[in-house]
């Protein structure tokens, strides 16, 4: 497992997609909360908070962790080297478990650098109007959940095609309708009373919300890592029978 990630690592820095990736998702992410006058805009926000960020990141990882999943498999499949692979003394979960881990570093490798916002909030603050640093932390664990969610469900999609633009847009899509796709079913308004609460719940936006209140529940963790573990288990079952398929053309 220890040689596929760093594979993928090696593999994403590269290519000059993975420094456009990250560039990309630091610029926007600068942009809105600094430069573009908007309600996110931390200068005009009115008090000392990192709320306008945590907002704005899930979207903006929306993007960016399609685009360092799309060729977790799809470059292996369009390549040929899936095969290259199933003859190493690797077994196709330590495998997954590479690229996913991968995918994870560079997740927060591309937050790192945002540190430097809690700095300045800090620096901005009055002296008695300090920002809530519970509130903070758990935010970042959030996103880091969140992260590790939309890896899984990535890496998953990408392991279904061998065309890296497919596997971008069918995981942009699985990210998104499991991120908010349920808290938008939850206010149709022909829902009964009790069910739109339950409904939000399956969603990701509902659980990184409550983390991001600066509790870290024990539920909210469940959730994630079910989800996070469930996707694994389908890329496992997606990779077997491409694997199986293959062996059976052969």
């Amino acid at each position: 497992m220890r040689s596929i990630f760093i594979k993928e690592i090696n593999s994403f820095f590269s290519s000059i997609v993975g420094y456009v990736a990250l560039l990309v998702f630091l610029v926007f992410c600068g942009l809105l909360l600094w430069v573009i006058p908007n309600e996110s805009n931390m200068l005009g926000y009115g008090y000392a908070a990192m709320d306008s960020f945590f907002q704005i990141v899930p979207w903006l990882l929306l993007l960016l962790v399609p685009a360092v999943t799309m060729r977790s498999f799809a470059d292996e499949f369009r390549s040929g080297t899936i095969e290259w692979l199933s003859t190493k003394p690797v077994t196709d979960l330590e495998i997954i478990l590479g690229k996913y881990f991968a995918t994870l570093a560079l997740i927060a490798f591309a937050l790192l650098p945002t540190l430097v916002y809690v700095y300045t909030i800090y620096n901005l603050a009055l002296p008695d109007n300090d920002p809530d640093a519970g509130a903070i932390i758990g935010s970042y664990f959030g996103l880091m959940f969140l992260a590790s969610t939309f890896a899984a469900v990535g890496v998953f999609c990408s392991s279904l095609t061998g065309n890296q633009i497919v596997g971008f847009l069918v995981s942009l899509l699985g990210c998104y309708l499991l991120y908010t796709g349920f808290e938008h079913l939850s206010k149709l308004p022909a829902l009964a009373d009790g069910i739109d609460y339950y409904l939000s719940m399956i969603g990701m936006e509902f659980h990184y919300n409550s983390i991001s209140r600066g509790v870290i529940d024990t539920r909210d963790v469940v959730y994630f890592l079910s989800v996070t573990i469930f996707f694994i288990a389908l890329t496992r079952f997606s990779l077997s029978s491409r694997t199986t398929d293959t062996a059976r053309q052969a």
